[in-house]
């Protein structure tokens, strides 16, 4: 069953955030999940957003996502993500067959 990593963000030390950023896809492109979505701009429709950045990353089961996120790689640059931004990140279950 596909799940989605969904990150909301505000951003606290930028420089730090943007040395984060600049080594993400170098690391995420060796797991098997594609980059979604990631914008420091969405539209609000409804209700309060108190965020800077949302990212929307999609990988076809759970244990794929967890691989990429508690993996070695990602743990070292994530230092920078911690330091840079306070985050919310979601794991969200998708439907069996993308439905």
């Amino acid at each position: 069953m596909p799940v989605y990593l969904l990150a909301q963000l505000r951003f606290t030390n930028r420089e730090v955030y943007n040395r984060y950023q600049s080594r993400f896809m170098g690391v995420f492109s060796k797991f098997n999940g594609r980059l979604l979505a990631a914008d420091e701009r969405p539209d609000v429709l409804e209700g309060s957003w108190d965020r800077e950045k949302v990212v929307l990353m999609w990988f076809p089961d759970a244990a794929s996502a967890t691989a990429f996120s508690m993996s070695p790689e990602y743990q070292e640059i994530a230092r920078d993500r911690k330091a840079g931004a306070d985050a919310m990140v979601l794991m969200v279950h998708g439907f069996p067959g993308g439905a």
